[in-house]
């Protein structure tokens, strides 16, 4: 397996050029935000990943995490590196410093969560959940709650897991079982969770789960769903953990990657009940989940920027030294044939364009929490609202390709352990079905976002990117007000679609969405670059590839789409379906 490089020269000029950071610290409550102190913990942060994270990235594929007489142990080293990660500060660096966060920009959470997926994704995972978690008691939680379980979740001392699958309840989350009954004057649970992420592990002393349950007066469907906090062990009046509640681990899943990560199936209740207090009002558990949903949504894309980094740099490293074939009579290396080069650039320019869409987004996000202008929030969030599903489905549809083009680059190599590559693409698998599915993500976006503040959001983007083609370098302008003009027609079409064919075409179109965007923002890098900035020299060959190679693809998402449901009958399936045996 190849050595981790992080690349904080991209990341700095990401952050400076496209998301820009500097401009960020004049918001309300980050002052302290200074580019010296970023730029500091930057560097620390790439030291960390590079020398603790990533050398156990391997070792947890390997090794995994196993149940063990009812208890989960993580990988060798993972226990320990989790200690140093929390120490470091790292958990809490984005919340408020009133419950111990250190009050950073989410922009720049999103450049530290960049360079731990690289690192050890399996890793990153679960302090991903916990600031999710964060979010929701921040959000809906009593001061009481804030006090008690917010703050030791900041502080890494505590972890967090999201509880929402059952196995009769994936996507409709309406159909889900798991009861709260009042007893002895608390919420008992009864109930089974699935797929429960870092559900249990050994590397923190309490871990507290967000499960969804109803309430004994629920109405049926999604608005009868409430949200409770259900600690492994019940914190005493000091808040230590005491007692332990009544939820186990019945097992691990085993899974095609993400070793390292226990997949837990939890039983509630088995006894006199799993102890619960809810998180917000009755029956609104769904809106109080969706805070911590929406932010996970926006990370599994950073963890699909991130393993995309890390598997060009192996593809990158083993082109670089990789003997095969000749060149004017000589030995040479792959990388000197125009077919590695053009996998090998495809892939540098989709992580650079994955990489400005997340920092990008992630400045909308500090701007909706903290513009001092409400107005200027409010278009901040709408933007955040039309951003995160994009974010999600098309970064990590992308490291599909990346981590692909990955193991094609290493031929035979590539499929076989021995490299580590496969570990990428075997990780990155995951990314487009955690957190809905990247098809109910395009659905989201077509269906709700393209219908937010009656259907206005895409246009202000279309304004904001037509202004652009006065600005950008010469050679690109034709092909993005080409690109940009198929993506007004597609979302015309979606816009006054029916529910069949919007539903059809949501794929394409997101996709459409994500390569047209990803032409503009590394467009606005090339145009940065060729000002003189630092760290973006690349940016305007990749503007120029993306232009040639990725923006045309548009031209067939263009006509998928305005296809619709066309030629999407069930009668080509039901002739097959009979004859397709139920196990």
């Amino acid at each position: 397996m190849t050595v981790f490089v992080p690349p904080l020269p991209e990341i700095r000029f990401v952050l400076r050029e496209i998301a820009g950071i500097e401009r960020l610290a004049t918001l309300p409550g980050l002052a302290h935000a200074t580019p010296d102190l970023l730029d500091a913990a930057l560097e620390e942060a790439g030291k960390f990943a590079a020398e603790v994270l990533a050398p156990l990235n391997a070792v947890g594929d390997r090794h995994g995490a196993v149940l063990e007489n009812g208890v989960v142990r993580t990988a060798p080293g993972f226990k320990e590196a989790y200690r140093t990660f929390r120490e470091g500060g790292w958990t809490g660096v984005v919340f408020p410093e009133a419950y111990g966060g250190q009050d950073l920009p989410w922009t720049f959470n999103t450049a530290l969560a960049d360079l731990w997926n690289a690192a050890n994704m399996t890793f990153e995972i679960c302090p991903l959940l916990t600031r999710g978690a964060v979010e929701a008691i921040l959000h809906h939680g009593s001061e009481a709650q804030k006090r008690l379980y917010a703050t030791r979740l900041i502080s890494g001392e505590w972890t967090a897991a999201m509880c929402l699958t059952e196995p009769q309840a994936g996507t409709d989350l309406g159909a889900l079982r798991t009861r709260a009954e009042p007893r002895d004057g608390h919420w008992r649970l009864f109930g089974q969770k699935i797929f429960i992420t870092f559900g249990d592990h050994d590397m923190a002393e309490n871990i507290v789960h967000l499960v969804l349950a109803r309430l004994p007066d629920a109405p049926p469907g999604t608005k009868g769903i409430s949200l409770f906090i259900v600690p492994k062990y019940l914190p005493g009046p000091d808040g230590r953990p005491g007692p332990r509640n009544d939820w186990r681990v019945l097992k691990l899943e085993h899974k095609v990657g993400i070793h390292a990560s226990p997949t837990c199936v939890i039983a509630y209740g088995e006894e006199e009940g799993a102890v619960g207090f809810l998180l917000g009002e009755p029956h609104r558990g769904l809106a109080c989940m969706f805070t911590m949903m929406n932010n996970a949504r926006l990370a599994v894309g950073h963890e699909g920027l991130g393993l995309s980094e890390r598997a060009f740099q192996a593809a990158l490293a083993w082109a670089r030294t990789r003997i095969q074939g000749r060149i004017d009579g000589r030995p040479a290396p792959i990388l000197a044939f125009p077919d590695v080069r053009r996998m090998l650039v495809r892939m540098r320019a989709q992580i650079a364009a994955m990489r400005a869409l997340c920092y990008w987004t992630g400045s909308f996000v500090d701007r909706a929490a903290r513009a001092a202008d409400p107005a200027e929030r409010r278009r901040a969030a709408d933007r955040v609202a039309l951003l995160t599903p994009v974010v999600k489905a098309w970064c990590t549809d992308l490291a599909q390709e990346v981590t692909h083009g990955a193991i094609q680059v290493h031929g035979g190599m590539g499929f076989v352990e021995e490299t580590g590559v496969a570990q990428h693409w075997r990780d990155a698998r995951i990314l487009p079905i955690y957190e809905g599915t990247n098809g109910i993500q395009a659905i989201d976006l077509v269906g709700r976002k393209l219908a937010m503040a009656d259907g206005r959001l895409p246009w202000d983007l279309v304004d904001e990117l037509r202004a652009d083609l006065d600005t950008v370098p010469g050679e690109l302008r034709l092909s993005l007000r080409q690109g940009l003009e198929r993506f007004e027609a597609a979302t015309r079409y979606v816009q006054g679609a029916s529910e069949e064919h919007k539903g059809a075409a949501a794929a394409a179109y997101l996709r459409l969405f994500g390569h047209t965007l990803g032409a503009f923002l590394l467009a606005r890098g090339a145009r940065a670059a060729a000002a003189g900035a630092t760290g973006g020299e690349a940016w305007p060959g990749l503007a120029r590839f993306w232009c040639a190679h990725l923006l045309p693809e548009t031209l067939g998402l263009l006509a998928s789409v305005s296809a619709g449901a066309e030629g999407l009958d069930p009668a080509l399936l039901d002739e097959r379906a009979s004859t397709v045996p139920i196990s």
